[in-house]
């Protein structure tokens, strides 16, 4: 269920300012997204699967730090980062 290895770095280059760097907001923000994505698919067919339901408000905690972080630090990285996730409408 996790994010396989080449979707992972597809995502950090995509976002990250090189190949090595997973530790960027960003980056991070992009992958908490997009195992956010799975996880809200897997519920369409898993309704019942309270724990992982546990896990993804975990995850979208933790984004939602980061995008605060985001907002405070650099505002214009916040904007890119939410028009390319189409996070916001």
């Amino acid at each position: 269920m996790s994010l396989k290895k080449e979707e992972k770095l597809e995502i950090i280059g995509k976002f990250g300012a090189n190949e090595k760097d997973t530790g960027s907001s960003e980056v991070q923000i992009a992958l908490l997204t997009k195992r956010i994505n799975q996880l809200t698919e897997h519920f369409q067919v898993h309704k019942k699967d309270h724990n992982s339901r546990r896990g993804l408000l975990q995850l979208v905690g933790q984004r939602r730090k980061l995008l605060k972080y985001l907002k405070r630090i650099d505002i214009e990285k916040y904007r890119t980062i939410l028009q390319q996730l189409n996070l916001r409408k």
